[in-house]
């Protein structure tokens, strides 16, 4: 193990809370075993730590990511993505592959509801040209997690979002049944309905055979707003 993993592994563990470990797990229905520490206490820590020691060197930082997915505890994985999201503007082109390698691995909702808009989203805006050969088959992947990123990279593009590539991968996947994948349509369409709300009635008027799930969660923020008015 690299010292850098091992230094802050250290002191994560010492931060462990058995109190918190076992709610946090259930949460994520036991898929993943847990230190106990939460969120804000994980920012507290990451911060002190980076201050001391910074981020790891660009030619082994991969390398610490991979020994921090590795291990079993959930909130190495969300340290994992933190560090990595310091890396994403200055990535190299191919370093789609590394993106799609985490993607699947200890899949779950809560890490590729991270990579997908925050590593993916930002490095398709870099790096255009590849955007298409990727998600096109990710969405035809048998993979429902690399589905789920197809869909939700553009997440945070609001009025730069690509509507002709996001109803053709939605068209690719609206039939697999998947919940993951049904809810993640639901949820590109309701953030883009913040854009262009008529539009989004407009697609789900002409698309009744979407799943109810995905309809329910497209039309969230336009039925909240007309109830207010």
């Amino acid at each position: 193990m690299h010292n850098y993993t091992k230094t802050i592994t250290e002191l994560y563990h010492k931060h462990a809370d058995k109190t918190n470990a076992e709610p946090m797990a259930k949460y994520m229905k036991n898929n993943f075993d847990f230190l106990g520490i939460k969120t804000p206490e994980r920012k507290v820590l990451n911060g002190e730590f980076f201050k001391q020691y910074s981020l790891p060197e660009n030619d082994n930082f991969k390398t610490i990511i991979k020994e921090l997915w590795e291990l079993p505890e959930r909130e190495f994985h969300y340290l994992a993505l933190v560090i990595l999201e310091k890396f994403v503007k200055k990535a190299p082109i191919d370093q789609i592959d590394f993106y799609e390698y985490l993607a699947v691995r200890n899949s779950w909702w809560d890490s590729i509801d991270y990579i997908a808009p925050h590593h993916m989203g930002m490095h398709f805006k870099i790096y255009p040209d590849i955007i298409e050969t990727y998600v096109i088959r990710w969405a035809k992947s048998d993979n429902i997690w690399l589905k789920r990123c197809a869909i939700l990279f553009q997440l945070k593009y609001k009025s730069d979002t690509d509507l002709k590539l996001l109803y053709r991968v939605i068209d690719i996947t609206k039939d697999t049944g998947e919940f993951f994948v049904n809810k993640a349509i639901g949820w590109i369409l309701r953030e883009y309905s913040k854009t262009d709300p008529d539009e989004i009635i407009r697609y789900i008027d002409k698309h009744p055979e979407l799943s109810p799930l995905t309809k329910r969660e497209a039309m969230k923020v336009i039925e909240r707003k007309s109830k207010a008015k």
